[in-house]
């Protein structure tokens, strides 16, 4: 690792520039363009799988055939939503996002329908798999257009931590908000009413923030290459990576540290959909329904805070290494779940397990900036995106299927053994987290370089 000091453009050498921090980010010209909507595009994300599983549950009566529903959902999402990040990229984030909120609307409507008629389980699934391709992957999208407005200014790179922690708490705000707004609506409401909500607010959302122009990154179809910088030497647009050239046509998942966080953010996922499921499930054994979205909520406010002090933290060490401790520290807290039997309880281990989620995922995104050429990181984002939805999918089948069988205790063991796997496999291959060249060098100031972090 390299620590850094950055110094302010004109000032002395040695003189410490102002510390990253959220004020300074959300002063970035252009940002709130494109942050608004997009914070309300991103909100019905977290009603899907919640919704779905509290309807087919309702019209079924299984968690088992609920988590299997929501399991193929998120394995088409998985599967789609990196194409749909290199089709971005490709062509421009607003002629992905119109078809593509529109066919999601219709496919919610379809499964909605379907589950209320009592069709057999392998039509829902027939509905499922377009519901999960063409969700909207707006979180993604958003973090491209972070990396491309501050990857644009060397003074505005170091903000791209602050950024990313930033996505993280708003990401985490929507899990707050979403699955809480989904349980009050199909306990309170009517079973359909959190997916009707989710379709409606997909597409309301979508429309808004692909109106939103002017700050998405350019499509690698009309870029032209790297500038030149003033010493003659190239620099990629907007990208500051090792990786290569903005404007090459490359794929993400060929850059090995993608493939090693692709895998790695399936034990993410094993917590997201092993907890929806499993506090389903304790809320209707201890018969207070309405609990489970209380608890779920405090579990994403523990993450939402991680999130927040994350960004405000100025960090000694690297991503890479921070990404290790917070998957150590996420896999201790989730042993414990299984074995609480109590609200309060569980409740405050589940903010606990939510305050290592934020800087595990936070670390993350982090890489994906040092590690990819701009022109493909809506992809790479995507590629992330759709492993936590792979193995939230894969969660939601496992504790859907154990609390079936053996109660919501079991289900508790899906995070668990999600994110050991998730560790092991992160300590064994961490060394392709590294990009190919070992520090970069950023111009600051009057003619003055500073290497920038990179472990």
């Amino acid at each position: 690792m390299v620590n850094t000091v950055d110094t302010t453009a004109g000032a002395p050498e040695g003189t410490a520039a102002p510390r990253p921090g959220y004020g300074q980010l959300l002063r970035t010209p252009g940002a709130w363009t494109f942050l608004l909507p997009g914070f309300a595009a991103r909100q019905p994300f977290a009603m899907l799988t919640i919704g779905i599983v509290l309807l087919v549950q309702h019209t079924s009566g299984s968690y088992g055939s609920a988590g299997i529903v929501a399991a193929v959902t998120g394995v088409s999402m998985a599967l789609f939503a990196p194409q749909n990040g290199k089709l971005a990229d490709r062509f421009g984030q607003r002629a992905v996002l119109l078809p593509g909120v529109l066919l999601h609307a219709v496919s919610v409507t379809a499964l909605t329908v379907l589950a209320l008629a009592g069709a057999p389980l392998w039509a829902l699934f027939v509905a499922a798999v377009p519901t999960g391709a063409s969700v909207p992957q707006v979180g993604p999208m958003v973090r491209a257009r972070w990396a491309a407005l501050l990857g644009s200014s060397e003074e505005r790179a170091r903000l791209l931590p602050t950024a990313a922690a930033f996505e993280s708490v708003t990401d985490e705000f929507t899990f707050v908000i979403g699955p809480v707004l989904a349980t009050a609506l199909c306990t309170g409401v009517h079973p359909a009413a959190g997916l009707i909500a989710e379709g409606v607010l997909t597409l309301a959302g979508g429309l808004l923030f692909a109106a939103q122009r002017g700050t998405q990154p350019k499509p690698v179809g009309r870029r032209t290459g790297g500038r030149k910088r003033a010493d003659g030497s190239e620099r990629a647009d907007g990208s500051g990576s090792s990786a290569g050239s903005a404007g090459a046509r490359v794929s993400a998942l060929s850059v090995p540290g993608v493939r090693v966080l692709a895998v790695v953010f399936l034990g993410i996922g094993s917590v997201f959909g092993g907890m929806q499921v499993s506090l389903t499930a304790f809320a209707e054994e201890i018969g207070n329904p309405g609990a489970n979205g209380l608890l779920y909520g405090v579990f994403a406010a523990g993450n939402m805070l991680a999130g927040i002090a994350c960004g405000a933290v100025a960090w000694k060490i690297g991503p890479r290494r921070r990404l290790i401790a917070g998957y150590a520290g996420l896999t201790l807290a989730a042993s414990g779940l299984w074995a609480v039997h109590s609200v309060p309880a569980l409740a405050a281990l589940g903010l606990l397990v939510g305050l290592f989620i934020a800087p595990a995922l936070i670390s993350g995104y982090t890489l994906i900036e040092p590690l990819v050429p701009a022109g493909a990181r809506t992809e790479a984002f995507t590629w992330l995106t759709g492993s936590v939805a792979l193995g939230q999918a894969g969660a939601v089948t496992a504790a859907g299927q154990l609390a079936d069988a053996h109660g919501a205790s079991a289900g508790f063991v899906v995070p668990l053994v999600g994110t050991a796997l998730a560790l092991v496999t992160l300590v064994a291959l961490r060394s392709r987290l590294t990009p190919k060249a070992p520090g970069r060098v950023a111009a600051r100031g009057m003619g003055h370089r500073v290497p920038v972090a990179v472990d």
